[in-house]
């Protein structure tokens, strides 16, 4: 056992950074995989959990499109735990000194296997727009947990010293709350239109029409809040407009894609897309909100230097 630790990183590594990009690019890939079931209406190509079929594991040839979808999607979760566990197992080894990297690592594998569950029971009550719309939240959380390791891992630790002034940072707060309240009431708009996953299945009886308005008013005022973020943060010269381009750029696109799938009647690849941009507008978010402090240079002793500046905004962005 001893020779086995030994093996593992004693300071954050090239594997340990390769493993924490690709547990993010696995959560955001699985966004749109599940996407794609949601829109082809394959949500239940499997009809059952945790088995494909009552005397099958994987889907059959029968089941047609919609069971490779759908297992195809199962198949990649499972992939996605394994980066999770990976990543875990390669942080064991300096789990005290940089526990800001171990326990989101840890919070994502736990979140990954609930999130197993819950796709299960989406199957089971029959595609519930209420459960199928918590897996989408969870999924959001995961993004931004994945991005905490990311940052931390080429960053550093956290710092103590702001990098930018009180209002700077309550600014940035408000718009992180305003993005979360634009992807859950985006949510609640996709889970009263027509791509319930299955034409069989429930809706959850609001109106599309008066949420797509609704929608809207958090994405607009979040819009906004980023400009003004942008702006400021330019003048006073701070680390922040790299992360803040970003931010910027996606909900840019996100903006267009919106109000283009809106006038065209919901066509399923707009409306893909437009679940992917979400969950890299939280993983941009997070990102500006990371970095509003300086941070810790980490020795490979897992001891703290200074609070410095980040010096891997452009890297990371």
């Amino acid at each position: 056992m001893k020779a086995v630790i030994a093996l593992l990183p004693s300071a954050v590594d090239a594997r340990i950074r390769a493993f924490s990009i690709a547990s993010l690019v696995a959560q955001i890939l699985i966004v749109g995989t599940g996407g794609a079931v949601r829109l082809t209406g394959s949500g239940l190509g499997c009809p059952t959990w945790p088995l494909c079929t009552n005397d099958s594991l994987i889907n059959t040839p029968e089941m047609g499109i919609h069971g490779i979808v759908e297992f195809g999607n199962r198949l990649l979760s499972i992939a996605v735990g394994l980066i999770a566990v990976i990543l875990v197992v390669l942080l064991l080894r300096i789990r005290s000194s940089r526990a800001d990297i171990f326990v989101p690592t840890l919070l994502v594998l736990v979140g990954t296997i609930a999130q197993g569950v819950i796709g299960g029971i989406s199957v089971r009550v029959r595609l519930d727009p209420f459960i199928v719309g918590s897996h989408f939240v969870i999924s959001a959380v995961l993004v931004g947990l994945a991005t905490v390791v990311v940052y931390r891992v080429f960053a550093g630790g956290r710092g103590i010293e702001p990098l930018a002034p009180p209002w700077l940072r309550r600014l940035t707060h408000v718009t992180s709350l305003l993005v979360a309240a634009t992807v859950v009431v985006g949510v609640l708009t996709t889970g009263s239109g027509p791509h319930a996953g299955d034409s069989a299945a429930d809706r959850n009886g609001l109106d599309p029409e008066v949420l797509q308005h609704v929608h809207s008013w958090p994405a607009y005022a979040t819009f906004a809040a980023t400009v003004v973020l942008v702006v400021a943060s330019w003048r006073l010269g701070g680390s922040l407009p790299r992360f803040l381009k970003v931010l910027l750029a996606i909900e840019v696109v996100q903006i267009i894609v919106g109000i283009t799938q809106s006038r065209l009647g919901l066509p399923e690849i707009l409306v893909g897309v437009h679940m992917v941009l979400a969950v890299c507008l939280v993983a941009a978010m997070t990102a500006v909100v990371l970095s509003l402090r300086g941070s810790a240079k980490v020795d490979t002793a897992g001891g703290e230097h200074a609070t410095e500046r980040p010096t891997a905004d452009a890297q990371l962005a």
